[in-house]
């Protein structure tokens, strides 16, 4: 009893001395609960070896009792120490397995869990920056049919300004046109009235030198007669041709006149240097 008993406690020591052997340093921190569980397991195991073992180490015993009960006790003290150690390395091995496959299983868990982090750190900075690129481009695009309707607005503005300075231009020219014309047709009919006033006057003179030629010559009869001259203007009897009419005493006197003179005014100058003309 006192030997199974020691055999248990140096089997429990020598796993636990090989768990924090083996085990990394790096890892004992970051992987304590399941390093408990595994040295749970590996107790466990170990000491179902251990039963398994003491079973066979009993059965040995027992073979060995009976068939010689006078064997040695350095005999049996050399067998349980190779049995120990024979225990403690597949103990040792157990344990070395267990260890490397809890490290192997924390290190896949931590890439495992830094690959999602990382994952979904890379997801959420590309969901930000595709989110960021379509909302410049609205941004852009909002920009881009304000400054459309900007330019069409403006564009409009400044057609509506040219229509409107086009028309103001042609009613400006329509009314410049008009006032043209109208100055025109005024200065016309000022030439027209200044032509007929001259008109006019010329025919009061001329009137005024016939009469006076007329009064100086036969004094205004057209019967007067002084020799081979005849008439109001005492014409040649010749000039008359015959007709001693007034009508055709008129009409020769100012074809006389005319063709000699130019004008009665100047007749009546050239009486005047003359008597006579």
């Amino acid at each position: 009893m006192t030997f199974k008993h020691n055999f248990k406690k140096v089997l429990s020591a020598t796993a636990f001395a090989a768990a924090l052997v083996v085990a990394p340093a790096a890892n004992v921190s970051a992987a304590t609960n399941d390093a408990s569980s595994t040295q749970q397991s590996a107790t466990a195991t170990s000491q179902d070896q251990q039963a398994s073992q003491d079973q066979a180490a009993s059965q040995s015993s027992a073979a060995n009792q009976s068939s010689s009960t006078s064997t040695s006790s350095a005999t049996s003290t050399s067998t349980v120490k190779k049995t120990t150690k024979k225990a403690k390395k597949t103990t040792k091995k157990s344990k070395k397995k267990a260890v490397r496959k809890v490290a192997k299983k924390t290190t896949k868990k931590k890439a495992t869990k830094k690959a999602k982090k990382t994952s979904k750190k890379s997801t959420k900075k590309t969901t930000k920056a595709a989110t960021a690129a379509v909302t410049a481009s609205a941004g852009q695009s909002q920009a881009t049919d304000q400054q459309d309707d900007a330019a069409k607005k403006a564009a409009e503005a400044a057609a509506k300004k040219a229509a409107a300075k086009k028309k103001a231009a042609a009613k400006k020219k329509a009314a410049a046109k008009k006032a043209a014309a109208k100055k025109k047709a005024a200065a016309k009919k000022k030439a027209a009235a200044k032509k007929k006033a001259a008109a006019k006057k010329k025919a009061a003179k001329k009137k005024a030198a016939k009469y006076w030629i007329a009064m100086r010559e036969s004094g205004g009869y057209y019967t007067a007669r002084n020799g081979s001259c005849y008439g109001r203007y005492q014409l040649l009897i010749s000039y008359l041709g015959g007709d001693l009419s007034k009508k055709n005493q008129e009409r020769t006197a100012d074809r006389y006149v005319y063709g000699r003179y130019g004008s009665w005014v100047n007749a009546k100058r050239f009486w005047l240097a003359h008597n006579w003309y």
